[in-house]
This record gives C-alpha cells, structure tokens and sequence, in this order.
C-alpha cells in the first residue's frame, strides 16, 4: 500500500473510531416516571372522664368503720362514679391516685380512707348506675389497673364505679370530711 492509498483510508477509519466512541458513550436519553402517595391520618374523639357521683360514707359515727359497695348496695352510702366517654371501642389506660386520708376543710383532723383489690369496677356498656352492672370487669384493684381489659365501649361510654371504706377514730372531731380521687385516663394506641 502507497501512502496516497492509506490517506483515502484514514477518513474511513476515523470515522469507524468516532462511530464506536459514540455507541460507548452513556446515552442521554433516559425515561422516568413519578408517583404521588397519601398519608393520612384520622384523629379519634376527644377522651374525657368526669366524676359523675362522689364516693358517699353518709354520717358516720366516732370509732366505727362504714363501708360504701361499689355497686350501692350498702344502706346510706353512694358509690363513686367516674363517666368515661371517648371513641368507641378503643383500649384505654386508667391510673386513679387514692387519698390515704379525707381531711377537715380546715385540715385540723383526718380521718382513714382504705381500699381493697376489688373496691372498684369497669362497666363498658354505657351504663352509670352502679347497681346495674353489666359487662366489663367487676372487680378491679383501684391501685393497680395493671392487666385490666378496659376500652371506652362499643357506645363511647363507659363507667368506674367505686367503693371503700372509712375508719374514724375513737376520738374523731366531728365535721365534714373530703379527700380528692383524681382519675387519668388515655388511649393506648390499639
């Protein structure tokens, strides 16, 4: 081959190198989609409670004990009633903090309030009247919800009835005696 011979080839063969870079290059072209999601969320009613009915001892004498049923059936007692009200069926927590004592208004006297492991119950039916209860738990530590089913109820409703006792000393001041039960209550999530 003459050197005029391999001038013609030359442009053939950079062409041919150029085409074969070109087909390595990345391509610029490329495809591409998008897509929008929602996130949503839907916030439940209000979870309230109120104290219905207070936890009523009556007239009490001086060194003698007097107990109030959960479910009223103690003469001259109420039970204490705390209403519930929040989304229908969903689980709540309960925590109810318990006075040791009830107290004078003018706090110069005290006397002992107690409560047992089954002082108190749930009732899930939308039912407040302690003498009635229907489903739920019957008896229930108001110390310890702990492992208690409790769920505001299929009406969005439910009720703490709740009993105890009252032990006045030999000597105890004559008066009027009051104590707080503060009840907490929140949704749990399921």
């Amino acid at each position: 081959m003459n050197a005029k011979q391999g001038l013609f080839r030359l442009p053939r063969i950079l062409g041919t190198v150029a085409v074969l870079a070109a087909l390595m290059l990345p391509s610029t072209a490329t495809s591409q989609d998008v897509a929008v999601g929602q996130a949503t969320a839907t916030v439940l009613a209000v979870l309230a409670v109120s104290a219905t009915t207070g936890l009523d001892f009556g007239n009490v004498y001086q060194g003698v004990s007097v107990t109030a049923a959960k479910d009223n059936s103690t003469t001259g007692t109420a039970a204490g009633v705390f209403t519930i009200t929040g989304a229908a069926s969903a689980d709540i927590a309960v925590y109810m903090q318990m006075p040791e004592y009830l107290a004078t208004s003018s706090g110069d006297d005290r006397m002992v309030i107690s409560f047992n492991s089954t002082d108190a119950a749930f009732d899930t039916t939308g039912n407040v009247d302690p003498a009635s209860f229907a489903t739920g738990v019957a008896d229930v530590d108001p110390y310890n919800w702990g492992a208690a089913a409790t769920n505001v109820g299929s009406t969005g409703t439910s009720a703490i009835f709740l009993g105890g006792a009252v032990i006045p000393s030999v000597n105890q001041t004559a008066g009027a005696y009051t104590g707080d039960i503060i009840v907490t209550v929140s949704y749990i999530g399921t």
